[in-house]
């Protein structure tokens, strides 16, 4: 029995495109977290402005409890910025695994340059770093790098956990 995998990180980091891909390969369902979010969430991103905490609070849920009507697998693209966040998924399901998509500013900031039309403004790019608290060495999961192709990423996943269906 596999688990679900969220694939983290900031926005433009790649998480809806790799999760997909990895979904396909691990043959297994696909959500995308953005698709949770209220109305409320996306007119306020819309707009420039932060999500709280409490406005994250039932999106986070909503994502949980998918992942939890998805025990032998699937995978979530989430921020999942704090370790609060994926606490909180982790109630729904705790042997989650979380797949963090790395990169510097300059990486993100160009791919999220390159996707107009998309919700959240590169305005909040920053507040996204800034926000963003590392996985730790308690939490299941790992860190690749995104500045390569989705294929490449999906690889090195693959390789690294040695999980493909």
């Amino acid at each position: 029995m596999d688990s679900p995998i969220v694939v983290m990180g900031v926005s433009g980091s790649g998480k809806s495109t790799v999760g997909a891909a990895l979904a396909q390969r691990l043959r297994v369902p696909f959500a995308d977290a953005d698709d949770f979010h209220p109305d409320a969430n996306i007119a306020k991103m819309s707009s420039g402005t932060p999500l709280t905490d409490d406005d994250r609070y039932p999106w986070l849920e909503a994502v949980g409890q998918w992942l939890a009507a998805h025990p032998d697998g699937g995978v979530m693209s989430c921020s999942a910025l704090k370790r609060k966040y994926r606490d909180q998924l982790r109630r729904h399901l705790p042997q989650i695994q979380f797949v963090h998509l790395s990169g510097t500013t300059d990486v993100i900031g160009r791919r999220q340059a390159s996707r107009p039309g998309h919700f959240m403004p590169a305005s909040l790019l920053a507040s996204q770093f800034q926000t963003l608290e590392p996985l730790t060495a308690d939490e299941n999961g790992l860190v690749i790098d995104v500045n390569k192709d989705i294929d490449s990423i999906v690889n090195e996943y693959i390789s690294l956990t040695g999980r493909e269906q």
